[in-house]
């Protein structure tokens, strides 16, 4: 196992430190401890979608959470094992608890349950205030709202 450090892009960078803890997290999972198996597409420009392998689970045992920039995905099996006798198991119905890091601005858009894939729909809002904006020079800006129009350039020999 590969161990990297951080510390140069430590000195170089400002507010990456979430990254880089991220990056030391995935380091140290083992790749054979991730289940229920999962998929992450990128469906458009700003919008995903999370694949999850649920099979045997159904809607009122599996429960999303969204916290901040953290999506949680637990799932519970409220089956008696009781009632049943097995005489081979080799599907899994052990409980399980995954948890995905969103990027700043990413909100979970709604979830579905089919053929055993639980499907969760992602889209990335930045808001309008963190949008770039354009800057003019030397003159007055609004505080509010954005100038992302062409700047005009006045003939002053029209003025005159």
């Amino acid at each position: 196992m590969r161990t990297y450090d951080f510390a140069p892009l430590y000195r170089s960078t400002v507010g990456f430190d979430r990254l880089f803890s991220m990056l030391d997290q995935a380091a140290r999972v083992e790749p054979t401890t991730q289940w229920p198996p999962y998929d992450i597409e990128k469906v458009a420009d700003d919008a995903y979608r999370i694949t999850m392998a649920v099979a045997g689970f159904s809607q009122d045992e599996i429960e999303l959470t969204q916290h901040d920039t953290t999506l949680l995905v637990t799932g519970q099996r409220k089956d008696k094992d009781g009632e049943r006798e097995y005489l081979h198991r080799g599907i899994a119905a052990r409980a399980f608890r995954q948890t995905f890091n969103l990027a700043d601005h990413v909100k979970v858009t709604g979830a579905s349950l089919e053929n055993g894939l639980l499907a969760v729909e992602l889209k990335r809002e930045v808001p309008e205030a963190l949008k770039p904006r354009r800057i003019a020079i030397g003159g007055t800006q609004a505080a509010v709202g954005q100038d992302n129009a062409p700047a005009r350039i006045e003939d002053r020999a029209k003025a005159a």
